[in-house]
Order: C-alpha cells, then structure tokens, then sequence
C-alpha cells in the first residue's frame, strides 16, 4: 500500500501538472528540502519551484520502482526515469527520501545519478 501511494507521488512529481504547477510543488516538497541533481548540482525547496514551471516540454518515464520502509514516517524510494526532451534521451537512477508530515507525505531529499 505505501509503496503504490509513494510511487504515485512520485510520478506526480514528474508531470508536467504538477511539474508547473508552484502549489502543487509546495505541497509535495518539504520546507527543508535537498536535492543533489544529476548535473552535480545542489537544489533547495525554493530553487525547485522557481525552475520546474519553466521548463521545456519534457517526458518522463518511471520504471524498477522500489521503496523501504525506513520508520513509521520515512520511507525511501528508489526508481530509473528516462527523460526525453527535444529529441535527447537521458537516464538517471533516482532515490528520494519522503516523510509523513502530518497526514501529508512531503518529500525531504532526493538524488538523480547520469547513467549510460
């Protein structure tokens, strides 16, 4: 059950919807937020709303899904996602720690690592 309701946020965040949407980010992403991009790059909360609304039209696909449980109110995900934008195709193996905060799952850190 918790790892349908997390890969559902997950692939949230990946639409475009939400992706351009600042309320629907700010709601998913906790206040204290981390992320360690793919480009080598480090990105809080505020940089993540301010960037995804604009960006290109973009498609990802999610894929070897995974989560642990890590305690009662953390839970780690684990997933590849193939991003194709403007005829180019990356991948990136991606793991986000997400927290229940509340009765909202937030997400509090995430990684995406280039792969070949």
């Amino acid at each position: 059950m918790i790892e349908a309701q997390i890969r559902r946020l997950e692939e949230s965040l990946l639409s475009r919807k939400t992706r351009s949407s600042p309320a629907a980010l700010a709601q998913l992403i906790a206040d204290d937020f981390v992320e360690f991009g793919a480009s080598g790059r480090i990105f809080d909360k505020a940089h993540i709303i301010a960037a995804l609304p604009a960006e290109s039209d973009t498609a990802y696909t999610l894929s070897d899904f995974r989560t642990r449980r890590l305690s009662s109110t953390v839970v780690l995900a684990t997933y590849r996602v193939t991003r194709s934008s403007a005829g180019e195709t990356r991948r990136s193996l991606r793991s986000s720690l997400w927290k229940l905060n509340g009765e909202q799952w937030q997400m509090v850190f995430h990684q995406g690592t280039a792969i070949d």
